[in-house]
């Protein structure tokens, strides 16, 4: 057969009609459809794990052996440098030949490469350099230091994302509304985008958000270079469409205007980027934007048993904004996906790594399962703490997939150096990393001055310090300023006590994250981690307060930094629900499904019914990554900025359709199994004595009220004296619907659920 790189006539090819290539015997009907289905606009609705990968890498090798178009006038576009070199690769291999001349990368890539040949059309050279995150920060400061802004009200990382977000909107700085813009920066925010962007010009330098914006610009301009282009890419392919922003968006449009030969891959139901810039609405107007298109749907899947693809169509059916598909299967037999209750977080940890270590016994129908086909998918961070603890605890080895394990996150690196010094004053690393964190003005001159004290003197950059400002060596402002830290450390390492003549371990390290400013620098960071962080913090304050004293938690955390991975591949793997998205595993673990952790409370605040949305389809891609074993946990009660908070199941866990899930009923909620405390009395969230266990347990909120899990009304009274599991005993002060409120005799006053409370004289 021909070369079919150089074939411009399909006649010429060798490819008989009566003689499909092998490559399309491979393919199900739906997706042979969508691989033959070349001309027009095409929108391929491809549902979790039903070949998506293969359609598009297909389709693109089809285009090539047909002779449709040559490979530079094909354009594929995709989300990720590493899927754009898969795609190379598979497209290679189908087509017996080299792919290097197709226009195949990501977004970004691609937009550069335009941007290059015409950089004199916005005011740059050909060689222009392109800006990383901190250096984009930097200039910024810069530019908020010219205009005499207080940059502690007004962060550049915080301003720098607001920009960011106006560039992903298509925004250049003469198209922000003054809506958009309010008083931000003391209503200058858009004459710092304009500045910026001049700056970057004379600096002769673009950033990321600039690569499709500058194009954008270009082609509204020169027309005459939107039409090269128009003529150039006579096919279009996009992978992800759901996941595309604005500035994407208008960018492929105005491309595909000419030929309108545009195939678009993606899954209304798995966009869950929103807080990125990702436009769902891309993906549902399609047919507005290219009218005749043609629909395709991917709904058989090749990953997932029967009953997980039932629950997790089920439960997206819950959404209103979606194109509609359904999954199914013809793989048969499977668990139902089960769904476990506990006590709390500690409980929960204990029942996931019990679950494990039994999964390595005994496998899946008598199959092993390695452990790096394992994954606990959590809602947020802060999450992953307790399952390390366990991990460590009984030597189960595990990774933390997309960021660091939890306490090698930088703010509790931060936190812990803080309190590391007031334990031992002479930690020279620990000294050195918060001692202008947050800025203090003290920066590398001082440093090396103590560095040079302390070296001389035979002694730590503490003391060193603490000498210095005693003394005229440093400027008035940074005396100040070091002399403060000293002072602040001086007064924590008094009160730390630890509850004997001192503060609490752990009021002491609340006092010190506030007092530091270090708190106040989180909550005045407006990044999209930001928030994350703040998490975390609360969650370290929680882990302290297992141990007895500062030091004690201290070691803990020594021992635990020194456990790094295993050797080999072989590990559990955690990781949040966004950043499983594209991956898949045997068995998956999704804890904290709670009213409030998922759907986070924080999305539905801010984007309402979209949030609410966007969290259910963060929800069906976490279930649909399991290919055999799926267990949903919630919690009763959680440690909520260190306090206890009784809880309530997700209302995803209602959502999802009775005859795909089972309760687990192994044990009761209060560890105690059928009539835990002897009472009878049902405890748990089952029907039964014992908690969650106990007899047949009901389905989530199918026989009682809506969203909510817990037993019969237990007719308490106000002043009654009642018992509690965590917090011990006490007296209702008042009664709300099912909610108590009880003045406990050490912890104090707490609001909890009646389920979860039974009379003094039933223990």
């Amino acid at each position: 057969m021909s070369d079919p790189f150089y074939i411009e006539e399909p006649q010429n090819t060798g490819v008989s009609e009566a003689a499909p290539a092998p490559y399309l015997t491979q393919l199900n009907s739906p997706q042979r459809e969508a691989v033959e289905t070349l001309d027009g606009p095409v929108l391929v609705l491809a549902g979790a794990g039903t070949g998506k990968t293969r359609v598009l890498t297909t389709r693109l090798a089809h285009l090539l052996r047909l002779g449709k178009a040559r490979p530079y006038q094909v354009l594929s576009v995709t989300f990720t440098n590493r899927a754009a070199r898969e795609m190379r690769e598979r497209v290679g291999h189908l087509v017996g030949g080299p792919s290097e001349a197709i226009w195949l990368g990501t977004f970004h890539a691609l937009g550069a490469r335009i941007l290059r040949r015409h950089a004199e059309l916005v005011g740059l050279r050909d060689n222009f350099t392109i800006l990383d995150a901190d250096d984009q920060v930097r200039l910024l400061k810069q530019l908020i230091a010219a205009e005499n802004l207080d940059d502690k009200r007004w962060p550049a990382r915080m301003l720098m994302g607001v920009i960011q977000r106006w560039k992903d909107r298509a925004l250049t700085p003469d198209k922000v509304s003054a809506a958009d813009a309010g008083d931000m920066a003391g209503g200058k925010l858009v004459e710092l985008y304009r500045d910026y962007q001049e700056r970057l010009r004379t600096l002769n330098a673009a950033d990321f958000g600039d690569l499709l914006l500058h194009n954008l610009t270009i082609f509204a301009e020169n027309p005459g270079v939107l039409e090269e282009y128009q003529d150039r890419f006579q096919y279009i392919l996009v992978d992800e469409y759901q996941d595309t922003n604005v500035s994407q968006y208008l960018w492929l449009r105005l491309l595909a205007q000419k030929h309108r030969n545009i195939a678009c891959v993606g899954d209304d139901d798995q966009s869950i980027y929103a807080w990125r810039g990702a436009e769902v609405g891309n993906i549902l107007r399609f047919e507005e934007d290219f009218p005749g298109a043609k629909i395709v749907r991917l709904e058989q899947n090749y990953r997932s048993t029967g009953p997980i693809l039932g629950a997790a169509s089920g439960l997206i059916t819950k959404n209103e904004g979606r194109l509609g598909k359904t999954l199914w299967t013809e793989a048969e037999g499977g668990d139902r996906v089960a769904i476990r209750g506990v006590w709390d977080g500690e409980e929960e940890a204990r029942v996931v790594s019990d679950r494990i270590e039994d999964i390595q016994r005994k496998g899946h129908d008598g199959n092993p399962v390695p452990l790096n086909q394992i994954a606990i998918l959590v809602r947020a961070g802060f999450q992953t703490r307790e399952f390390e603890e366990r991990f460590l605890t009984l030597g189960l080895p595990y990774r933390v997939v997309g960021g660091p394990r939890f306490y090698e996150r930088q703010e509790l690196r931060d936190a812990l150096a803080y309190l590391r010094i007031i334990q031992q004053p002479d930690d020279d690393l620990a000294f050195e990393r918060i001692v202008n964190k947050p800025k203090r003005g003290i920066g590398n001159t001082t440093l090396q001055m103590l560095h040079v004290t302390a070296r001389a003197a035979g002694t730590s950059l503490y003391r060193a310090a603490a000498e210095l400002v005693t003394t005229d060596e440093l400027r008035p402002s940074t005396r100040s300023s070091l002399g403060g830290v000293i002072s602040d450390f001086e007064r924590w390492r008094a009160l730390n006590g630890d509850g004997r003549d001192g503060l609490p371990h752990v009021e002491l390290a609340e006092m010190v994250l506030d007092e530091s400013g270090y708190t106040e620098m989180l909550m005045n960071d407006k990044a999209p981690e930001a928030p994350g962080r703040l998490e975390n913090l609360k969650e370290l304050i929680v882990a302290m307060d297992e141990f007895e004293n500062l030091a004690g938690f201290l070691e803990h955390v020594s021992l635990v930094m020194e456990n790094t991975e295993a050797a080999g591949s072989d590990l559990v793997n955690i990781m949040t629900l966004h950043s499983a998205k594209g991956l898949e595993f045997d068995t998956v673990f999704l804890p904290g499904w709670e009213e409030g952790l998922f759907p986070h409370q924080r999305n539905m605040d801010e984007n309402g019914l979209a949030g609410l949305e966007e969290e259910r389809r963060l929800a069906y891609v976490g279930l649909t990554r399991a290919k055999r074993d799926a267990t949903i946990l919630f919690a009763a009660n959680r440690r909520v900025h260190g306090q206890w908070q009784s809880s309530i199941p997700s209302r995803f866990v209602d959502e999802l359709p009775p005859e795909f899930v089972d309760m687990d009923s192994e044990q009761g909620v209060y560890g105690g199994g059928p009539g835990a405390f002897g009472s009878g009395r049902s405890l748990g969230y089952g029907s039964g004595g014992g908690g969650y266990g106990a007899g047949r347990v009901r389905t989530p909120g199918r026989d009682t009220e809506p969203n909510l899990i817990h037993a019969d009304p237990q007719g308490f009274n106000i002043g009654e004296r009642v018992f509690h599991q965590k917090f011990g005993y006490g007296h209702v002060t008042s009664i709300v619907d099912n909610k108590l409120s009880i003045s406990f005799d050490k912890a104090g006053d707490k609001k909890v659920l009646d389920s979860f409370v039974v009379a003094a004289d039933a223990v």
